[in-house]
């Protein structure tokens, strides 16, 4: 679960505003079934945006109720104001399809499910072929384990960060656009 927060601070007070980001995503992140907190930097008009990343949509109901973080927000309350919110489910891939300092939307679900299988199926086989043989043998519970062992962290940090920059214009292409940073498709 996924929520947006967006917040409107007022002139000269982003350094004070930056200082307690700080502080209230440390106590976020000790609340249970928090999986963390990112802030974008102002946009203009000095617009700051929290994203917060929760297990589901009981817990963060219970952070965004808490009175912990009504302390916070009344440290603040002469600062900045939060002028609205959007929250939205995601899969748990999209961070393979992230684009570093934007606030670009993930692509649709059915080109991350297609992007994912071109990265993950040649790994598939490769692994099959070197890897199965060798461990015919072992429990089914450790061969099984290895699979995701090998899988998972090349997926992770090599193949897809690869994967979805050389394929970035037909992931996020909006028609009549093109994504800011990639080659003009046309």
């Amino acid at each position: 679960m996924t929520t947006v927060l967006t917040w409107q601070v007022r002139p000269g007070g982003q350094e004070q505003f930056e200082k307690w980001t700080r502080g209230i995503t440390r106590c976020a992140r000790r609340f249970p079934g928090n999986e963390g907190v990112s802030w974008l930097r102002p946009e203009e008009g000095h617009r700051y945006h929290a994203v917060l990343r929760w297990t589901d949509h009981r817990r963060l109901a219970a952070w965004l109720e808490s009175p912990e973080r009504a302390r916070w927000h009344a440290r603040i309350e002469d600062v900045a104001t939060e002028i609205g919110s959007e929250r939205q489910s995601t899969t748990g891939m999209e961070t393979w399809f992230a684009l570093p300092g934007t606030t670009v939307q993930a692509p649709p679900r059915w080109k991350m499910v297609l992007t994912t299988f071109l990265g993950a199926y040649p790994l598939t086989l490769l692994i099959q072929w070197l890897v199965a043989p060798r461990t015919a043998d072992w429990p089914l519970p450790l061969r099984a384990a290895v699979f995701p062992l090998v899988l998972l962290p090349v997926l992770t940090y090599v193949v897809m960060p690869r994967l979805s920059k050389l394929l970035r214009q037909w992931l996020y292409r909006v028609p009549g656009t093109r994504v800011r940073g990639g080659p003009d498709p046309g």
